[in-house]
C-alpha cells in the first residue's frame, strides 16, 4: 500500500550504482560492512539499548534480505558534534573498517550556513573517495516539531555528486505537522527519539532500500566525480593533532592525559589539561582554517582560555570552559580562522580566567587543522 509520506522520503535519488554493487555482493554471501557517520542520534542517544537505535535497527536490514552474507556493522555516532569534527575524524572511527557503504546524518547539528555546507561537503568527498569506495547515503534528520534541519544545504551538496539523499524530515515530521502523529510519543525533548522514535527512523531507511533493492539487477553506470567542488573545499583533507602528534614549540602549566581512549565516544582523552592561569601552548601549523577543540563542562566554576594566532591579540578567540546547560560536558569546537589562502601560523592558547576553587580544570581535546 502506498504511504504518501514515505513515498516523499527521497529527495534526490542520485546514482546508486554503488549500492546496488553492494547489495549484489550480499546476495552471493559475501562480507559487507555497513557504518554510519552522525551525531547523538546515530550514537543512539536515548534508546534503551543499542540495538534499539535507527542505525542498528536499519542495519538488520541487510542481514534480514541476505541471510546467507557476514554483515559487518560500524557506528561512528558521537554526539552534539558536526559534519566539521566528522570530516576529521573519519578515517579514525570509521573509514578504518573499510565499509561498503556508509550512511551520513549531520541535518540537525550542522547549521543552515555555508560554513557548514563547506565542511559537509568535504566530508561527502573524502567518505566518497576512501580506499574502499563505499556507497555513500545522505540521511537528513529534523527537529521532530519544527522540522529545522540543515537538509537543504546537504540535499545541495547530495545533488551535487549524485549521491541518494534520505529525508527523515519528510516522514517523521510531516506526519507530526499534518497532526497524524503526536511527537511526545516519539521524543522527550523535540530532537532524540525513544525507542519507537528510532524504529520509525529505521523504518525509513529500510523503505529506501527495499527500493533499491526492488531495482537492483537494473544496471546503473557509475557518474564522473566533479572535480571542481561546489565550495571553497578547504576540509576535505582535515588533520586532527592530539597530544600524540603534537609537537608543540611551548608547553607551560598543560599535562598531557595519557589515559586510553576506551571507544570514541570516550572523548575527553588524549588532550591537555591546565589549572592555572598564564598556562600556555604554542605551536606552528601550516593550512587555511584552524579549529580546537576543548571540554564545556558543567562543573563549574571551571577556567576559559583564549587563543591568539600570529600574536594578534585584539582577535584573540575566547574558549569558555563553562557550560550552562545541565545534560552533560559538551565537547566543543571553535572555528578560530578559516582563510582564502594556506600559510604558516603561530598559535597560543592560554589560560585567562581561573577561580580560587576551579571544580574542573581547562582541557584541550585537540586542534584540527585543513586546507
Amino acid at each position: 500500500m502506498s504511504d504518501k509520506y514515505l513515498d516523499s522520503i527521497v529527495v534526490n535519488r542520485g546514482n546508486q550504482g554503488r549500492l546496488k554493487n553492494v547489495m549484489r555482493r550480499a546476495s552471493r554471501g559475501e562480507k559487507v560492512t555497513v557504518g554510519y557517520l552522525g551525531g547523538s542520534i546515530t550514537m543512539g542517544s536515548v534508546a534503551t539499548t543499542p540495538e534499539k537505535c535507527y542505525a542498528y535497527l536499519s542495519c538488520q536490514w541487510w542481514r534480514e534480505t541476505f541471510p546467507q552474507a557476514q554483515v559487518e556493522y560500524c557506528n561512528a555516532g558521537i554526539g552534539a558534534t558536526t559534519s566539521q569534527f566528522g570530516v576529521a575524524r573519519a578515517d579514525a572511527d570509521l573509514l578504518y573498517a573499510k565499509p561498503d557503504l556508509v550512511f551520513i546524518e549531520f541535518s540537525v547539528n550542522d547549521e543552515d550556513t555555508p560554513h557548514f555546507k563547506e565542511t559537509y561537503e568535504g566530508l561527502a568527498r573524502h567518505v566518497y573517495t576512501s580506499e574502499s569506495q563505499p556507497a555513500v547515503v545522505l540521511l537528513h534528520n529534523s527537529f521532530f516539531s519544527t522540522g529545522v534541519s540543515s537538509q537543504e544545504i546537504h540535499t545541495a551538496v547530495g545533488k551535487y555528486y549524485d549521491l541518494p539523499c534520505v529525508s527523515i524530515r519528510n516522514n517523521v515530521h510531516a506526519r507530526i505537522a499534518a497532526g497524524e502523529l503526536a511527537a511526545e510519543t516519539i521524543t522527550a525533548d523535540d530532537l532524540h527519539p525513544n525507542d519507537a522514535g528510532h524504529a520509525l527512523l529505521a523504518d525509513t531507511v529500510r523503505h529506501f532500500l527495499d527500493g533499491v533493492y526492488a531495482r537492483m539487477e537494473e544496471p546503473e553506470e557509475e557518474p564522473v566525480f566533479p572535480e571542481r567542488p561546489l565550495t571553497p573545499n578547504r576540509y576535505e583533507h582535515s588533520r586532527r593533532i592530539r597530544n600524540q602528534e603534537m609537537k608543540a614549540d611551548t608547553c607551560v602549566g598543560f599535562t598531557e592525559d595519557r589515559s586510553p581512549q576506551k571507544h570514541i565516544t570516550d572523548i575527553f582523552k588524549c588532550g591537555w589539561e591546565a589549572w592555572e592561569e598564564g598556562a600556555c601552548m604554542e605551536f606552528s601549523m601550516t593550512g587555511s582554517t584552524l579549529a580546537v577543540q576543548y571540554r564545556r563542562t558543567v562543573n563549574k566554576p571551571a577556567p576559559a582560555a583564549r587563543v591568539i594566532v600570529d600574536g594578534d591579540e585584539a582577535g584573540a578567540v575566547l574558549l569558555d570552559g563553562e557550560f550552562d546547560e545541565t545534560w552533560g560536558d559538551l565537547l566543543a569546537l571553535t572555528t578560530i580562522f578559516e582563510k582564502e589562502e594556506s600559510g604558516e601560523h603561530h598559535v597560543r592558547i592560554e589560560v585567562c580566567r581561573t577561580h580560587e576553587k576551579d571544580a574542573s580544570g581547562f582541557y584541550l581535546v585537540s586542534v584540527i587543522t585543513a586546507g
